[in-house]
């Protein structure tokens, strides 16, 4: 699907504060209310917008460690173990790569034991060969909002 200036311009506004209503994005961008509506509901039902979220300081909600997993896994068995991992709480990333590793995984942990259960839980998955565990020692920048 393609998507136009306008919708650009939507999500954009979307991106910097996602709690602007329909009217106020209307009104910034100087096209009907229903523009607006049809729009980010196309959007919606391309996939293209999957929802709405607050951009959380998990360190002042406790968690205090950030891990880049790197996981090597028997090829046949890669689909299914990104899948397991996925469902862990802790993940909010997994990427199948190229590399030394099969698998790279992004998560946040309270603490050194809730990461090294983590770690031996991911271990512990039939096909899982080895991980390498980077603790990130500072966060410099953090955010999935790509200027479109």
């Amino acid at each position: 699907m393609m998507i136009d200036e306008l919708d650009r311009k939507i999500l954009s506004l979307l991106q910097k504060d996602a709690r602007l209503s329909y009217r106020e994005i209307a009104k910034e961008l100087n096209v009907a209310v229903g523009t607006v509506y049809n729009r980010l509901k196309r959007l919606e039902e391309e996939g293209i917008l999957k929802g709405f979220y607050p951009k959380l300081d998990y360190e002042k909600l406790g968690y205090e460690l950030t891990a880049i997993i790197g996981v090597r896994a028997q090829g046949k068995r890669i689909i299914q173990i990104e899948r397991e991992i996925a469902k862990d709480a802790h993940v909010l990333c997994v990427y199948d790569v190229t590399g030394e590793y099969d698998i790279i995984v992004i998560a946040k942990f309270k603490g050194r034991e809730d990461m090294n259960r983590f770690v031996k839980k991911v271990l512990a998955i039939d096909g899982v060969e080895k991980t390498n565990t980077h603790v990130a020692m500072d966060i410099v920048k953090e955010d999935f909002v790509l200027k479109i």
